[in-house]
């Protein structure tokens, strides 16, 4: 599908889903709880638009951190394209909106009772909860790998300290030292992050140490974008990038922080600096509430994205079992509105309406390279789905001009999106 083709289609969709959004009926019962959990993407994007549908709605945000650092673009960070204050955002608006912001952590749910407990002691009840946790590290996925190795080999998978202790790392590298990085197998947040990363870091490479190289330690043999992402790198990085699939012994099966040394099945790989991307969960809030399964994620209601397993508990974002739709900052931002007319319609006693979602993810191969996909989800048999023919990718063979606008693209759905949900 050409690309202004496909744009022109999803605001097509994001028009429809604002007209649904805007016509859910105003609250049945007086001054109903709405307590939101997670301070991101998907969070803020909850409890604003509940608060916009139903303004006589107690709408409580509950975050851990007063300032909130964003994942998208924080590899251009590691890359020294960018600075972190330009990842970073506050919630002065979101409280200038009607909605009570509490920073604090989240220690305990009570699905009987519907209250919530926080790390001081205080206790917010609510009449519908809205879990937007992000995701935690599986300290335990990968043999040798904790989170006292993550102080030598960092992971940066969270944006905020990780991220700039990568970056120093590679500005200390000694040109011609090694770089390793693991990938593992998914699901994990953002599918095409690694490869961003890849990509930048190389960059990085060619620019300012181009005696050193990259080597990617992949667990699996295919990835989003891939054959955009290879393209690129055979043109731009041939001589700093070396990706190794699953198939040719890219999966890492334990590590050893001491000699910074990341063991496959076939070989043994030691940098100067070593990315280590574990395996992933859901946040740690979803297991406390009971709605994360024995595989770590979170199964919901496709349409309303309530918690199959706990009633009264809506969860989106990361954390959720989503089916075709990938865990991104779109899909949280786009599930968080989705999930709030719902939770609107709900309260009123009233049936939410069959939804249509969209994800767009943009990734920089270079500071002026930017490669996209974007993708349409409906609920089949209780299942987010593809959209068949709604989505596609960059075109494999377009011109400098094109992946030039492509990464102006990608800048402007930053600003966009985050002025919407925290400016």
């Amino acid at each position: 599908m050409a690309h202004h083709t496909r744009r022109q289609l999803l605001q097509g969709v994001t028009a429809l889903g604002a007209m649904t959004l805007m016509s859910a009926p105003a609250i049945a019962q007086a001054a109903p709880r709405v307590v939101v959990i997670g301070g991101g993407f998907g969070g803020v994007s909850a409890a604003r638009t509940i608060k916009q549908l139903a303004p006589k709605a107690q709408v409580t945000l509950v975050e851990a951190n007063a300032t909130f650092t964003a994942c998208p673009f924080s590899n251009l960070v590691i890359a020294g394209l960018r600075e972190m204050p330009a990842q970073q955002f506050g919630y002065a608006k979101v409280r200038s909106g009607g909605i009570n912001v509490v920073i604090g952590a989240a220690t305990g749910v009570n699905a009987t009772n519907r209250t919530v407990r926080l790390n001081d002691g205080v206790t917010l009840p609510y009449d519908r909860l809205v879990l937007s946790p992000g995701i935690d590290l599986r300290w335990d996925g990968l043999p040798g790998y904790n989170e006292a190795a993550s102080a030598t080999m960092p992971h940066a998978w969270r944006a905020g300290e990780q991220t700039l202790l990568l970056r120093k790392q590679l500005e200390a590298l000694e040109d011609g030292g090694t770089v390793v990085m693991s990938v593992p197998a998914n699901p994990y947040r953002c599918p095409p992050g690694p490869y961003e990363r890849a990509s930048l870091i190389a960059h990085y490479l060619k620019e300012k140490k181009p005696k050193s190289k990259l080597i990617v330690l992949d667990a699996k043999d295919q990835f989003s974008k891939q054959r955009l992402f290879q393209s690129a790198w055979k043109q731009l990085y041939p001589d700093h990038l070396e990706w190794v699939g699953l198939s040719q012994g890219g999966k890492v099966t334990s590590v050893d922080p001491a000699t910074l040394t990341l063991k496959t099945d076939f070989a043994s790989h030691t940098g100067k600096v070593v990315n280590v991307i574990p395996p992933q969960k859901a946040g740690r809030i979803a297991e406390v509430a009971g709605v994360a399964n024995n595989t770590g994620w979170c199964p919901v209601d496709a349409t309303t994205f309530e918690s199959s397993l706990v009633p009264g508990i809506h969860v989106i974002g990361d954390a959720i079992i989503a089916g075709g739709m990938p865990k991104s900052a779109f899909s949280a931002n786009a599930q968080a509105k989705v999930c709030a007319a719902a939770v609107v319609k709900l309260l009123a006693g009233e049936k939410p309406a069959t939804p249509k979602l969209i994800n767009t993810c943009y990734s920089l191969v270079g500071p002026e390279y930017g490669i996209s996909v974007a993708g349409v989800y409906r609920p089949v048999n209780n299942v987010l789905t593809d959209v068949e023919g709604a989505g596609g990718v960059s075109p494999l063979d377009a011109p400098s001009d094109f992946r030039l606008a492509e990464a102006s693209y990608a800048e402007a759905w930053f600003r966009t999106i985050t002025s919407e949900v925290w400016g």
